[in-house]
């Protein structure tokens, strides 16, 4: 028997289906909301295509934005440290501390956004990004620079806990591995043209110049998100937090009037708890080892990155290679294109293995449609991955610190590309399907993890390649980063489903 052909929906906006209402301007979620020219619709997963695409094009290029202010000072670091009478390793500590705080906001932006709205923290957050790249673009000494930078990187992190949050509103999940992987393009290639931008910028002008660059970035970003990007966190979540706070506060009201000062006290600490230290017990979520097991091998990748990301400034701008600061830049290039073929590519590769597996296990509701599993999709390219990119830190590590001819190694990072690209594109997605009610939680726990682990690669990184070199001090990384893949991704397969299964009871409970 034939299947009847299910009908085309017409290309526009909004999707031509009954289910679909935009909702009126005047009852539009989030800050400026009337300002949108994209309407806000009651079931964000029933946008068009097209619609989709042009959503998760903002993200991603908001998404870009942190590593981007990470990246655009690396070739700037020795006139950092000249102009603002400091040491190069105090000015590494700028870009370590700018990931530390890539750590901790998110914790907060991902409770605001469960809240508030997506929207809202968007556009709020990247207001006060532009605002603290100005204040860092005039810092007059190292500690001020230092500091604006930690508030510049916490304004931008909201995209890091939000942004994955805001792809798994709009995409279903037999879709969302390739919309994933297209959001991390903007992520992790924004070291790609940052580098670049950074090394033309303090050659031309001076240091600053990179920091007025990440001013304009804020803006125009901050106008996009105004102009084209609606509120997509399903109503229902925002509607059960605003009744529950209703709720809490009617009661407490009641209690008000009658016991005076005291309870008013109780109130403000309530509103006082619920802002700023519950968002705090996100990090709780890493007790389950679905979570824990996602995040670490994801997060080994990450910090493996950011000793790469050093590595490339401290050797090749120092003999034997004595490269120029534009040509360091240039340097950053080939393991961004692992990244855009990885992103390209890898998204449909995991959403392929998660639909065969479905398959293979025979797992289907009661309207024949494929129930998904997000164990699934740590299968054979955990196990690539796993292989690819230690090997190309293997292969950087040595032809580095035996000072081979620079495309050697550059190489190598073309393969870590790919390979940490398809890491952080599996464990994302995976989270936000491990906890599929609050996605950006789980986003903000990978978040606080791997970025800790990039702080570290970034404080300890040149202290190591002067003490040991580059050779031995990538031998140790590509070890824990491969027993870890194999720890991974046998431990999700005999155990995930179980795991799961008794994370999502405790959830409930």
């Amino acid at each position: 028997m034939q299947r009847p052909e299910t009908p085309r929906r017409p290309p526009s906006t909004v999707s031509a289906t009954p289910s679909i209402v935009p909702i009126p301007r005047k009852e539009r979620r989030g800050l400026f909301a009337t300002l949108t020219l994209l309407p806000e619709v009651t079931h964000p997963r029933d946008y068009s295509n097209k619609t989709k695409w042009i959503l998760t094009a903002q993200v991603a290029l908001a998404g870009a934005c942190s590593p981007v202010g990470s990246a655009v000072v690396m070739p700037a670091l020795l006139e950092i440290s000249r102009d603002l009478n400091s040491t190069p390793t105090i000015a590494n500590l700028s870009v370590a501390v700018y990931m530390l705080s890539l750590a901790f906001f998110p914790l907060w932006w991902s409770s605001f956004s469960e809240t508030l709205g997506r929207r809202t923290v968007y556009i709020i957050s990247f207001a006060l990004f532009t605002l603290f790249a100005i204040l860092s673009a005039v810092a007059t000494n190292i500690a001020m620079l230092i500091t604006m930078r930690v508030f510049s990187g916490g304004a931008a992190a909201s995209v890091q806990a939000v942004g994955a949050g805001s792809i798994a509103d709009i995409w279903e999940p037999k879709e969302r591995g390739r919309a994933m992987g297209i959001f991390f393009l903007g992520p992790l290639c924004g070291p790609l043209i940052a580098p670049i931008i950074g090394g033309v910028l303090t050659e031309a002008f001076n240091w600053r110049a990179t920091q007025w660059f990440l001013v304009i970035y804020g803006g125009v970003v901050l106008v996009f998100l105004t102009l084209f990007l609606p509120e997509t966190l399903p109503r229902q979540q925002t509607d059960a937090h605003r009744r529950a706070q209703q709720a809490t506060h009617e009661d407490l009201h009641r209690v008000s009037t009658r016991q005076s000062v005291q309870q008013k006290t109780k109130r403000s600490v309530v509103i006082l708890r619920h802002w700023f230290i519950d968002p705090l017990s996100i990090v709780l979520y890493i007790r389950f080892p679905a979570v824990f097991t996602t995040v670490i091998y994801a997060s080994i990748s990450f910090g493996c990155l950011y000793f790469l990301n050093i590595s490339i400034q401290e050797t090749f701008g120092r003999e034997p290679y004595n490269f120029s600061t534009l040509i360091v830049g240039l340097l950053y290039i080939p393991n961004s294109l692992g990244y855009i073929l990885a992103a390209l590519f890898g998204g449909r590769w995991i959403d392929h293995i998660m639909k065969r597996e479905a398959t293979r296990a025979g797992r289907y509701d009661e309207k024949g449609k494929l129930v998904f599993q997000p164990e699934d999709r740590m299968r054979e390219n955990a196990y690539l991955a796993g292989f690819l990119f230690p090997g190309a830190l293997l292969w950087y590590g040595w032809t580095a610190h035996k000072g081979v001819i620079w495309i050697v190694p550059m190489i190598a990072n073309f393969f870590f590309g790919i390979g940490s690209m398809l890491v952080f594109t599996m464990a994302t997605t995976m989270l936000t399907e491990f906890m599929p009610r609050n996605a950006s939680a789980g986003i903000a726990v990978n978040n606080f993890v791997r970025n800790i682990f990039s702080f570290v690669g970034g404080v300890v990184a040149e202290p190591l390649i002067r003490a040991i070199g580059n050779g031995w001090l990538f031998t140790i990384l590509a070890a824990i980063a491969f027993i870890t893949c194999v720890a991974s991704v046998y431990s999700m397969k005999k155990f995930g489903p179980k795991w799961r299964v008794a994370m999502q009871a405790k959830m409930r409970s």
